[in-house]
């Protein structure tokens, strides 16, 4: 499989590397080393040819997006999709707060914000972070509690921004099906971005969102591709599965699959890549990445010969389901 194939989002013109580099571990760095390898690892993806970035103002409250700036520096704008969010704004407090995997915050407070005034103010912040006038791809960034609010308000700011040419292509990011599905049947949308929930060990996607995107024309872009940790481990204790201690049950399931790759002579890690990416609905996946090499890694587990005996394997043991496509 070629991580630097283009797929287009939805009908827009945006077009995206099938690999990314997700910026979300740039803001999660201890403040040492964040600078230096979120920098290196902008600068491999680019070297490699990878032309999908994506960031959020959540991440470590605005550092993703400022580490971006830095990293595209000189690079030609047209060159490169980048892809930021909105529905969280940051507000200046006397002391930064605690995150569960965010470290060395800004002295700033995240708060929803899915209003239109919100969403208009948060992308603003995030074009002066950035030190862009434009974005390729904005989304409404885990409205779980304000579907109404993001139907009414922040995605007809979206419109409005895409119809002015300032945004390529909108859409919604989060760690559900349902909603996403939701927004699908409700607006007007080119893309969602869904996160971990059609891997290799969770396929929650396959049956309602996915369909529903391809009838529709719209893509989806997968983050967490890795279930934040657990497949791209080596599978003993101590692993993570949705930011949470990998569940026994997960765990062994990991196991079964990992079997099965050892037999091929598979990497768990190409293998975990690669089958999001088979699905006609998927346009790219943005794994994160924390180093230089972490980003060659993923780009390397993406370009890896997978045989096709290994995906029948796992369907024949039940570890995937019948209908989901395979490369």
């Amino acid at each position: 499989m070629n991580p630097l194939d283009k797929a287009e989002i939805g009908s827009t013109s945006v077009m995206v590397s099938r690999l990314g580099v997700g910026g979300a571990p740039f803001g999660s760095m201890p403040i040492e080393d964040a600078q230096r390898s979120s920098i290196e690892s902008i600068g491999k993806g680019l070297d490699l040819g990878i032309s999908y970035f994506d960031t959020a103002p959540f991440y470590g409250a605005g550092r993703s997006e400022r580490y971006y700036a830095q990293g595209l520096d000189g690079v030609n704008r047209d060159s490169y999709v980048l892809s930021t969010k909105v529905g969280r704004v940051l507000n200046p407090v006397d002391t930064a707060p605690g995150q569960d995997i965010f470290r060395d915050l800004p002295q700033m407070e995240v708060a929803f914000d899915f209003s239109r005034d919100g969403v208009l103010r948060s992308f603003e912040e995030s074009l002066k972070r950035l030190e862009l006038d434009r974005v390729d791809i904005l989304l409404i960034h885990d409205p779980d509690d304000f579907h109404q609010q993001a139907v009414d308000e922040a995605f007809p700011a979206l419109a409005e921004l895409r119809s002015q040419g300032v945004i390529g292509a909108i859409g919604a990011g989060m760690n559900f099906c349902e909603p996403l599905a939701q927004f699908g049947r409700e607006a007007d949308f080119d893309c969602f971005l869904l996160a971990g929930r059609y891997t290799l060990l969770d396929q929650s996607g396959l049956d309602d969102l996915l369909p529903l995107c391809e009838e529709r024309e719209m893509s989806i872009i997968l983050g967490g591709p890795y279930n934040s940790g657990v497949l791209a481990s080596d599978l003993g204790e101590g692993t993570t599965y949705f930011y949470q201690s990998t569940p026994p049950e997960v765990l062994e399931q990991a196991r079964k699959i990992k079997a099965v790759c050892d037999r091929h002579d598979v990497p768990l890690k190409a293998a975990a890549l690669q089958f999001g990416l088979a699905h006609p609905a998927v346009a790219a996946t943005i794994p994160g990445a924390v180093s230089a090499a972490e980003v060659q890694e993923n780009f390397d587990m993406v370009s890896y010969t997978i045989p096709a005996d290994l995906w029948n394997e796992l369907r024949h043991e039940g570890l995937l389901p019948e209908n989901a496509p395979t490369p």
